[in-house]
């Protein structure tokens, strides 16, 4: 398992490498869809909680990293080695959400029923751990 930043630097890496740099907003929904896919295989691509904020999912570590980009593309490169069981299952969901519309992805994410909505709570649970089994079962 790796932490969520090193995965957070290999996706920015992967997108900036292929001209195709992602915002702050996009990561925390890329990484909250990666961790969605290993729970649901039965393990985890990283260790730190997921919390339910007011626009979608977010790893705050990554987050306080990245947030003084704004809404502007993350281009940066790092040398980050992550082993190749882990890359199938990463590169294909970055390729699919890094191009949709970041709003696109928090609508999804917003969706009633799903494991952000029913920890926010219309702002009731703004900032609380979103459960591992509720991203899996109810991603």
């Amino acid at each position: 398992m790796y932490s969520a930043l090193d995965i957070a630097k290999f996706i920015i890496d992967k997108c900036t490498q292929e001209r195709l740099p992602i915002s702050n907003l996009q990561l925390q929904k890329i990484l909250y869809y990666v961790q969605r896919e290993f729970l649901q295989q039965g393990t985890k691509a990283f260790s730190e909680e997921i919390e339910a904020w007011q626009f979608g999912p977010v790893v705050p570590e990554v987050y306080k990293q990245y947030c003084g980009f704004g809404a502007m593309p993350i281009r940066m490169r790092y040398m980050i080695d992550i082993k190749q069981d882990y890359t199938m299952i990463i590169n294909p969901i970055v390729e699919k959400k890094r191009l949709l519309n970041p709003w696109d992805m928090v609508s999804d994410t917003h969706c009633k029923g799903k494991a952000w909505d029913l920890i926010y709570r219309d702002g009731l649970g703004d900032h609380q751990v979103i459960p591992q089994q509720l991203i899996k079962s109810r991603g």
